[in-house]
């Protein structure tokens, strides 16, 4: 069974459950929501909020859980229709850290109680997850974590600093790995505590970044006290719970279709800049052709990622290709909003740096300055091939699945 095009007149089954998503979307997101995607200004928890409640009162609120936890039950084929109407329609994305990320651990390692306390507020959007896993001089090394938590009675006492934490200003929870032990390999000795973010030592400060947006920080722990409640898993076997959570993170049904949806962008502002005679006519043949390969390379990373939807329904899908289309996503955004600068020119990308420059805060939201919100996203979009792994990660995935490295 194939999913098919929005071109397609095709009959098929998902046909209806197309139309039903397309309508719940033009008729429930806001279209002051709508205007902050389409004008790619930065979604805060404030606009995560308001459309998860959108999706929550429909039953919609989780896409990608079973039935059992308050989820849809969708097949991923379902999802990724979800996430292929609702980026056409300019609806924001659904937070990833508690619905994509540490919601399925807590289903597939929580005790029961964990499962009551924690589940349904990441459903209902009451409650924000941080994640707590990078640190300093670890890089990408993810299992050489400093930070320790030594048993205390009935809580854990945790020492350390994370990094790059996204979010970590503005979310009530952090689940974080921490070293309980320094016997054996590296892997070993790492536990995933659920932390709250208002308990006493917790410092968050702000990084700041070439875009300006305020979305990576600090987080330092000072004698943070957890309760043993809050460990998920079995002490010392983090690893696992890490390794559940980061197979799925890297496969992500929304990340194509907003992929697909930045490249009709950009193919509308090179129209609309090529139409006001602002670009160089000889350039524009080369914006055109570039435009087109990255098209081209949607169509086909859309074809990867409804083969790994298919694999991951049959139990088939190897880590190799989760990370071979992150590597390979992450690449070509990079590649749409390049293009998107080059349209624009020497003249906005020298007006954003200034901006950036002469404030030294976060650039302000211009919905009517849609063009350079789309520039100020090229700077974002750096961290794109780092962040949820680096390239070099995933290529070291792929070459120890593919030769056994």
């Amino acid at each position: 069974m194939t999913i098919p095009h929005p071109s397609s007149h095709t009959l098929d089954p998902y046909d209806a459950f197309r139309e039903e998503l397309r309508q719940f979307a033009e008729s429930e997101c806001p279209p002051a929501l709508k205007e902050v995607v389409r004008t790619n200004q930065k979604v805060t928890r404030n606009e995560y909020r308001i459309w998860q409640e959108k999706l929550f009162a429909r039953g919609w609120g989780a896409p990608n859980w079973p039935v059992e936890y308050g989820g849809t039950g969708w097949d991923l084929q379902q999802r990724y229709l979800f996430e292929e109407v609702t980026a056409q329609a300019d609806c924001p994305p659904q937070y990833h850290h508690g619905l994509g990320h540490i919601g399925p651990v807590i289903m597939h390692f929580g005790t029961p109680e964990q499962k009551a306390r924690f589940l349904p507020r990441i459903l209902d959007g009451s409650e924000w997850w941080c994640q707590g896993y990078s640190e300093p001089g670890a890089g990408s090394d993810l299992a050489s974590l400093k930070t320790a938590a030594v048993r205390d009675g009935d809580h854990y006492v945790i020492n350390g600093q994370k990094i790059w934490t996204s979010h970590a200003q503005e979310a009530d929870m952090m689940y974080t790995l921490v070293r309980t032990s320094n016997e054996g390999r590296k892997q070993a000795g790492i536990s995933l505590l659920l932390v709250p973010m208002d308990t006493p030592g917790i410092e968050v400060r702000p990084i700041p970044t070439i875009d300006h947006w305020h979305h990576v920080n600090e987080v330092f722990l000072n004698d943070v006290r957890v309760p043993c409640a809050n460990l998920l898993g079995v002490e010392g076997e983090g690893w696992k719970c890490a390794k559940f959570l980061l197979d799925r993170e890297r496969l992500s049904p929304a990340t194509v279709p907003r992929l697909a949806r930045l490249a009709e962008q950009v193919g509308e502002l090179l129209r609309a800049r090529g139409a006001g005679g602002s670009a160089p006519s000889a350039s524009q043949h080369v914006l055109l052709e570039r435009l087109y390969l990255a098209q081209a390379g949607v169509a086909g990373a859309r074809e990867m990622l409804l083969s790994a939807i298919q694999e991951e329904m049959q139990g088939t899908l190897a880590a190799s290709k989760s990370s071979a289309l992150k590597l390979y996503c992450s690449d070509l955004s990079q590649q749409l909003i390049g293009i998107a600068l080059d349209i624009a020119g020497p003249e906005y990308a020298a007006r954003l740096v200034d901006t950036v420059a002469a404030t030294g805060q976060e650039v302000a939201s211009d919905a009517d300055d849609s063009l350079r919100q789309l520039i100020h996203t090229y700077l974002f979009y750096r961290s794109r091939t780092i962040a949820g792994g680096t390239s070099e990660v995933q290529k070291n995935v792929i070459a120890r699945d593919l030769f056994g490295a």
